[in-house]
């Protein structure tokens, strides 16, 4: 096992530290639709130049029935992918943070009702912009949960207002994106609407607020070493440097591309360390984290949150107004995860299942019901090829057994 030198959120000196492994069978799962379905999903892509190879990971309670790697890290130097690869999971950044918050909820640091200026008092000078181009005051203060929920009204960071405004750079701090932010109008009332936004950030400088922590430290002392993740950080150091995929992209002439998605890479300690996005991970690292939430909040005798805080998480905090105007079947949940709400006919999907992806071509998917748990990570632009994550997916749905 790899050692991980440790900063931003790396355990200092440890190896990472897998689940137990067991055959598909021993678990409740069928081996021919993982083994052949899901390679072939992912064979087909690497070959039809979609990604330069992938690692999948499913687990099911508590136990890991398939971790594999295909392909390489970057098509230029062919380092092959393997188990350890490290990735930047973007998205999947948010339901840390969403964990870390309702941590300091169950210790009672706020409320979910609470108007989020109670602890940043910037917030209560937003403003919202109306259809003519002029502003005017919110009808409401946003919420702690609006945060969480994304019905603040803020934008995404690639918005174009956020662009724009130059809100976002990784060499700022969270002071002062959040500073940008506030000063960007709000797109509509907190509460009347979801937009998926960077209210995560404002949600992580809310956690150091809450805990007197930074970030990063907080994620480490209270996630990742209770729960042996030893791989996640904010960055990758130099002695980890070697593991760490290279993001892709279709060349014009054919073949892959290598592209940065960040001005200030992930190879570099960054002075932004947002509640958004920015972690690096690897498979069996978030499979930890996905089983502890898949198993109410507790891993291998380390428990993170009560099950009934998790059970509030992972269902949808949409109201019935907002989600009428939803498609997909799907609702949001304070985990920061997509939740499943009305399946589609002959999906194979089951209501309850929630998951959610990084813009780099990472995700990670639980199943309560049948306590299965799924993560997949590979990095391209575009995140998606030939609907991979979908594919994926319905091969283990496959293999669950009753």
């Amino acid at each position: 096992m790899a050692a991980c030198a440790g900063a931003l959120g790396a355990n200092a000196g440890s190896a990472q530290v897998d689940l137990p492994r067991a055959r598909p069978e021993e678990v409740g799962l069928a081996s021919a639709p993982l083994a052949t379905g899901i390679a072939e999903a992912v064979n087909s892509v690497i070959s039809s130049g979609g990604i330069s190879g992938a690692v999948v990971g499913v687990a099911r309670d508590g136990r890991i029935a398939y971790l594999e790697s295909f392909g390489v890290q970057d098509a230029s130097t062919r380092a092959p992918m393997t188990e350890r690869s490290l990735f930047r999971v973007y998205s999947m950044t948010k339901a840390v943070t969403a964990v870390a918050a309702m941590i300091l909820q169950e210790e009672g640091r706020f409320r979910l009702s609470d108007p989020a200026s109670m602890y940043i008092p910037a917030l209560a000078d937003v403003v919202v912009l109306q259809p003519d181009g002029s502003t005017r005051a919110p009808a409401r203060p946003i919420t702690v949960e609006d945060l969480f929920l994304h019905t603040s009204g803020f934008s995404h960071r690639t918005s174009a207002e956020y662009r724009e405004a130059r809100v976002r750079e990784r060499d700022m701090t969270l002071d002062e994106m959040i500073g940008n932010m506030v000063r960007v109008p709000l797109r509509f009332d907190p509460g009347s609407q979801y937009l998926y936004s960077e209210a995560s950030t404002v949600l992580g400088r809310l956690v150091e607020i809450w805990s007197g922590r930074p970030l990063d430290v907080f994620f480490q002392e209270r996630i990742f070493k209770p729960l042996g993740m030893s791989e996640t950080s904010f960055w990758v150091d130099p002695a980890r440097v070697g593991r760490l995929a290279t993001v892709h992209t279709p060349s014009e002439g054919g073949g892959l591309r290598a592209v940065e998605m960040e001005e200030i890479p992930f190879t570099v300690r960054p002075a932004l360390l947002e509640g958004a996005v920015g972690l690096v991970s690897t498979v069996p690292d978030f499979l930890r984290f996905a089983e502890m939430l898949g198993n109410g909040g507790e891993l291998a005798g380390v428990r993170i949150l009560r099950a009934s805080t998790v059970e509030t998480m992972t269902r949808n905090g949409l109201s019935a107004e907002i989600m009428s105007n939803r498609r997909g079947g799907t609702g949001w949940g304070l985990a920061n995860v997509s939740v499943l709400v009305d399946p589609a006919p002959n999906s194979g999907a089951r209501a309850g299942e929630y998951r959610w992806d990084g813009s780099a071509g990472t995700e990670f998917w639980v199943d309560p019901d049948s306590r299965t748990t799924l993560v997949t990570m590979w990095q391209s632009q575009p995140a998606n090829p030939d609907q991979l994550r979908q594919r994926i997916t319905a091969a283990v749905r496959e293999a669950i057994q009753p």
